[in-house]
């Protein structure tokens, strides 16, 4: 598809992708940064980079997700590196991450459920480097994927390999916990469409009704929390008012939801009874 010999400045303008994509994958095969791709626009590929650059856009153009392709996503102001091991960390996500920041005290404990790459403890344990911060996940091969985001991000965060809160000591608690669990409802047709049909099945959905996960979470919480810890659980675009009467029946207070960019009810939370923690 991209013959060597070919510049910079003419493959970037025939290449079939949006622009911003087309930037990535050339800056990807290349190695170059996009200030250097305007800065050496007419330097021309060598044949390992039109051969990489052919096969990085046939991979997209087959539906590929661009994070997979260059295996990194940019979340919070940082770099994680993803595989098919793991879940794209979304803007969307970046919502529960303030969230969790703004009701931790100094000193604090989070606990992130289903941690994936690592999004929430990463970014969490990086702006808060006082906070003990663990994470926990089912899937080994996603726990390699957060350790290595943890170590390159320079963030401190002590990961376990758990099906939920089967790893934890009996009476270990935090100040919050955060999670993004899977809450796609097995029979939504999203999960066959877009980048979706890429990334791992087990993270997306509970193969239910979408909320089992987050009932298991919902019920499991309060052993876990201080006295006015909080809870906080990402959760589907059709999802807040199902969430909200989960943590009202039981027992949690102060129960709401807010919104992200897009102004849909993205992040619902609730704390448990006795103490002020924060706001």
């Amino acid at each position: 598809m991209i013959q060597p010999g070919a510049t910079i400045a003419a493959v970037q303008a025939a290449l079939p992708l949006d622009a911003l994509e087309n930037r990535i994958l050339l800056c990807h095969a290349t190695g170059l940064s996009r200030v250097q791709l305007i800065t050496r626009a007419e330097q021309p590929l060598d044949e390992a980079q039109a051969a990489q650059l052919s096969e990085l856009i046939t991979r997209r153009l087959a539906g590929e997700p661009i994070a997979y392709i260059v295996g990194k996503r940019e979340f919070f102001g940082l770099d994680f590196a993803v595989s098919e091991a793991v879940l794209i960390p979304r803007p969307d996500t970046e919502l529960i991450v303030e969230l969790a920041l703004e009701r931790l005290p100094a000193q604090g404990r989070l606990l992130d459920m289903g941690t994936g790459s690592g999004a929430i403890a990463v970014a969490v344990a990086h702006s808060r480097p006082d906070a003990t911060v663990t994470a926990l996940d089912v899937s080994e091969a996603a726990l390699a994927i957060a350790r290595q985001n943890a170590a390159c991000n320079g963030a401190r965060v002590r990961f376990l390999q758990s099906d939920w809160f089967q790893a934890l000591a009996a009476g270990e608690t935090f100040e919050v916990i955060a999670s993004n669990p899977p809450y796609i409802a097995a029979s939504d047709a999203h999960l066959s469409q877009g980048d979706l049909r890429f990334e791992p099945t087990g993270a997306l959905t509970d193969f239910a009704d979408g909320l089992s996960a987050l009932r298991t979470i919902v019920d499991g919480s309060p052993a876990h929390l201080v006295p006015g810890g909080w809870l906080l659980l990402e959760h589907g675009y059709d999802q807040a008012a199902a969430v909200r009467a989960l943590l009202d029946g039981a027992g949690y207070t102060e129960v709401q939801s807010w919104r992200d960019l897009a102004g849909i009810e993205r992040v619902s939370g609730g704390r448990v009874g006795g103490g002020r923690v924060s706001k």
